[in-house]
């Protein structure tokens, strides 16, 4: 049953009957029936149902779905107001409330709490594209929040159906960039499918997030994310495929066709790739999400090399392309965020490579941001800091993007217009592009999910054991003395750290201390240091050095020299770690794994299979000594980009 809102109800009531004096009945359906069930309006012609989107009773163009695309978004665009194309421009954040209900909840806490509810961006702002951080834990609730949403805005003048996207959510991962996962299958993340590098796989994979996104009504991936990880500071290294550009460019092929199939569809999802032109080689690793940053340098000429993976996700067509907040220092007229700068955008992206889909900005690029009572998150407008509110907007528009990340400012861009200082016609580019997106998405003929499959679709069991295999072929065996790996089940004596305790005495014995032990198992993450800052988005993001802090350093070496050892480690990026290499007996990487996935791969049930994506550095001083635009240049690296041990 789906829940709607009072207000909701009685829009959709109202619509119904004026619909039905307008409507014949009867004719056979050429839309799915779980849209014709759902729809609020419907009209027959020679024995075809349609959607009367808005409302007068009579089939549009842009509502036959026997039209070319292109002439449904003229069609469509020319019944639009100047506020309703500028709405298009625009993705803000929203959440699904835990009951399906779409008005703001007054206790909220999360994320979604600083923003409008998604009803009031559509009914105020004529918005139709959210970025959805909250989820319910139910996909059942998720898809009649979803479909609720839907008839919301099919209930508006001209019933544009809303674009749901979202960020990764299908990583075995507790980092501050994967979004909350629920019931998704969980596979390792993008380092780890680089790890493995079967093209193969990734096209699967990506494939079941479809599945899994389509089943509860998100429509658009915010990824893939093919920045290269040639500064090996940077802390969103855990969402690449690594520092190789080859093998980036060939798994974000298979990534794209999974997500989004031959062509883009009504059984696709949007791809919206990012960052480009890479974002990878920030100074010292210092991430532009914060004005701490110090730009993004590429001394060792390399600027090039970064543009390998999305010359191919442009040639695989990606639906969509974010450029990233760096700002490419050096390399263009002005030292200014990739946004804002007409040579990444119109000169690279549009003139070079031709790419005509939608460029979407990263989020935040326009208004101040309040987290709290002493502190503003400024907006990222790196290099045009002095610009008004509205002369930023003119200038992202300018430079040739289409839509504004997490924002809801579309009366900045009705200004510029009615001041004269942009054209509509130059509104109607980027408004040409985004319908167009719909259109191929099929959001117009059917935006609707079928509630009662989303369960059934969310987290098949083929789908986790494939993710839980992922996360065991993806762990790189570094060193094995001895050959102390896999350890034979059942027959040790071990102390662990870091694995859940219900999982370990399915393989070994559990002890209390390094001592009584014949072996000790701990899991280690990759070190960072916290920037100082009053953000504390700021303060969750791993920046700052990859060795571990001489205290915690002495206590695992205390472990590693009472008793042999084992240490797993999560390489969200990577570590400076050989005092720990030359102490332990095994050494494994993992790139988002479980205990389970851990113990299956030490104690031979599973086997290793990754190659290392980024090298893993000797010390801090070779680190500092690195290019930050060059891939494996570190001088003497503890394991080179591709090392991995096999089980003999």
């Amino acid at each position: 049953m789906r829940l709607l809102s009072t207000f909701t109800l009685s829009l959709v009531v109202l619509l119904i009957s004026n619909c039905r004096q307008a409507a014949p009945t009867g004719g056979e359906a050429q839309i799915p029936a779980i849209a014709l069930e759902k729809t609020q309006c419907k009209l027959e012609i020679d024995g075809w149902v349609f959607r009367d989107l808005n409302h007068n009773g009579k089939l549009d163009i842009y509502e036959d779905i026997r039209q070319p695309i292109d002439a449904r978004v003229e069609d469509l665009l020319a019944q639009m107001t100047l506020e309703e194309k500028a709405g298009l421009m625009f993705i803000d954040g929203t959440a699904a409330n835990e009951d399906a209900t779409l008005e703001k909840k007054p206790d909220d806490k999360g994320p979604g709490a600083r923003r409008p509810a998604a009803i009031e961006n559509i009914s105020e702002r004529k918005l139709s594209h959210f970025n959805l951080w909250q989820i319910p834990e139910s996909p059942v609730i998720m898809a009649t929040w979803y479909n609720n949403l839907q008839a919301y805005a099919e209930a508006t003048r001209l019933g544009i159906p809303v674009t749901i996207a979202s960020d990764p959510r299908h990583h075995f991962s507790e980092n501050i960039f994967s979004m909350q996962a629920n019931r998704f299958s969980q596979f390792c993340e993008t380092p780890g499918l680089a790890a493995i590098g079967d093209t193969a796989l990734v096209e699967q994979f990506a494939d079941i997030v479809r599945r899994e996104y389509l089943a509860v009504g998100f429509r658009e991936a915010l990824h893939p994310q093919v920045d290269l990880a040639t500064e090996p500071r940077w802390p969103r290294i855990s969402g690449t495929f690594g520092e190789d550009a080859q093998l980036s460019a060939r798994l974000v092929r298979a990534y794209i066709k999974g997500l989004q199939g031959p062509a883009l569809s009504s059984n696709s999802v949007a791809a919206m790739t990012k960052h480009f032109p890479g974002g990878g080689p920030q100074k010292e690793g210092l991430d532009p999400h914060f004005e701490f940053q110090q730009g993004q340098i590429y001394p060792g000429n390399n600027f090039d090399y970064h543009l390998i993976p999305f010359e191919a996700a442009i040639d695989a067509g990606t639906a969509a392309i974010m450029p990233y907040y760096g700002v490419p220092t050096g390399q263009t007229a002005e030292d200014v965020g990739m946004a804002f700068n007409k040579s990444i955008i119109t000169g690279l992206l549009r003139d070079k490579y031709k790419y005509d889909g939608v460029v979407c900005t990263d989020w935040g690029l326009i208004t101040d941001a309040p987290l709290g009572p002493d502190y503003v998150w400024p907006a990222r407008a790196w290099g045009v800091e002095q610009l008004s509110e509205a002369d930023r907007v003119f200038k992202v528009i300018e430079a040739g993007c289409d839509q504004f990340g997490g924002e809801h400012r579309q009366e900045l861009v009705v200004q510029l217009v009615r001041e004269g200082r942009l054209s509509e016609e130059r509104i109607n580019t980027s408004a040409r592009r985004i319908l167009k997106q719909k259109f191929q998405l099929g959001l117009f003929d059917n935006p609707f999910v079928d509630e009662s499959l989303a369960d059934s679709l969310v987290g098949r069991p083929e789908a986790i054991a494939l993710g839980e295999q992922s996360q065991q072929r993806a762990m790189t065996l570094l060193k094995n003395e001895g050959h102390t790996l896999p350890l034979e089940k059942g027959k040790w004596k071990v102390y662990v750290e870091g694995i859940d305790s219900a999982v370990i005495v399915q393989y070994a014995t559990p002890v209390q201390s390094p001592e009584e032990a014949d072996f000790a198992i701990i899991r280690i993450n990759t070190p960072w240091y916290p920037v100082e800052t009053k953000n504390f988005m700021a303060r969750g993001f791993h920046h700052g050095g990859l060795d571990f802090p001489e205290a915690e350093k002495a206590r695992i070496l205390k472990v590693l020299q009472t008793t042999p050892t084992i240490v797993d480690i999560y390489l969200d990026r990577p570590a400076v770690i050989p005092d720990i290499t030359a102490h332990c007996k095994a050494l494994v990487g993992n790139f988002g794994a479980s205990s389970k996935s851990v113990c299956e791969v030490l104690f031979g049930n599973a086997r290793p299979e990754g190659k290392l994506p980024f090298e893993l550095p000797a010390s801090m001083d070779a680190v500092k000594q690195q290019k930050a635009d060059v891939p494996y240049d570190s001088e003497k690296p503890l394991f080179a980009f591709g090392f991995g041990l096999r089980y003999e």
